[in-house]
């Protein structure tokens, strides 16, 4: 994916056994104001979606790299808000901007319209958090972001399905 790794050797964690997604869960109406327990969106959420997303630079998941856990998601039905807080592998990673395009995307594209998302860093884990978070929650940078051609090719990419 990307020449000159930031992380050439990082840790490769084992995937959770997934869960059977049960057919309740499945929205008919984007716009319904369907309640969604914890448990229920994080198994939507992570276990079907997140978990799976690529990192930009290995072949692996964000979920193998510990980058992304169940548990750095909330959820707050009533106020239909998700706050999904990511962990980069090195603290001068490079890519933390992309991998938090690629969540925002991800969620964007899989919960109904009613959730405002934020994307953090872990507090401590960048060296530019700050600036990171600032970027990843800014509607006019996103939006800029997803017309630049090569960053869509690169955010799709690692949110292709793989087969394994």
């Amino acid at each position: 994916m990307v020449s000159g790794l930031i992380n050439a050797n990082p840790v490769v964690y084992e995937k959770k056994e997934r869960r059977a997604r049960s057919a309740s869960s499945c929205v008919n109406d984007e716009y319904a104001a369907e309640q969604i327990d914890q448990q229920e969106f994080l198994s939507l959420t992570f276990l079907h979606h997140v978990r799976d997303i690529k990192d930009p630079e290995h072949p692996y998941s964000l979920e193998e790299l510990k980058v992304i856990t169940e548990d750095a998601i909330e959820v707050d039905d009533e106020r239909s808000y998700v706050r999904v807080t990511f962990t980069p592998t090195v603290e001068h990673c490079s890519m933390a901007t992309v991998i938090g395009l690629c969540l925002r995307v991800k969620l964007m594209r899989s919960l109904p319209p009613r959730f405002k998302v934020d994307i953090m860093v872990a507090p401590g884990t960048h060296a530019t958090e700050a600036a990171v978070n600032k970027q990843l929650n800014d509607k006019e940078r996103v939006a800029a972001a997803l017309e630049n051609p090569n960053l869509v090719d690169m955010v799709d990419e690692c949110l292709a399905p793989t087969f394994d």
